[in-house]
């Protein structure tokens, strides 16, 4: 077991922060998903300032090396590392909306900041 891995972090993924800034405009109620799985407010998140918190670092793949691409395209290997995604069901002028894989940022004050096109549904 590596370093990462005794933290909560498997090999091959890395922790990229906890906080997801609401879309512009977004009113609640809110609904949360990590990989299609619905969140509790209080007990797995916390909406604060136009974010939503989580309570642990949200897990992103590592970029694979081109001899790891090589041999998934051979069919020699595949790949089973952490990829989260963050997905927010929310009101917006009265219609409800879907944003899918929302970037996910690192604490504040953290040089770790992770910037992913989210897409609104």
């Amino acid at each position: 077991m590596n370093a990462g891995e005794a933290k909560g972090v498997p090999e091959g993924s890395v922790a990229v922060g906890n906080r997801v800034r609401l879309p512009r405009g977004a009113e609640p109620p809110f609904t949360v998903f990590i990989n299609g799985v619905e969140q509790s407010e209080g007990d797995d998140y916390r909406i604060s300032g136009g974010e939503i918190v989580f309570r642990r670092p949200i897990l992103k793949e590592k970029k694979l090396t081109g001899v790891r691409w090589l041999s998934m395209l051979a069919g020699i290997a595949g790949t089973y590392r952490k990829h989260e995604t963050v997905d927010v069901q929310f009101t917006r002028v009265g219609k409800v909306e879907l944003a899918s894989d929302l970037p996910i940022h690192a604490d504040e004050g953290s040089p770790a900041d992770r910037h992913h096109d989210g897409r609104s549904h």
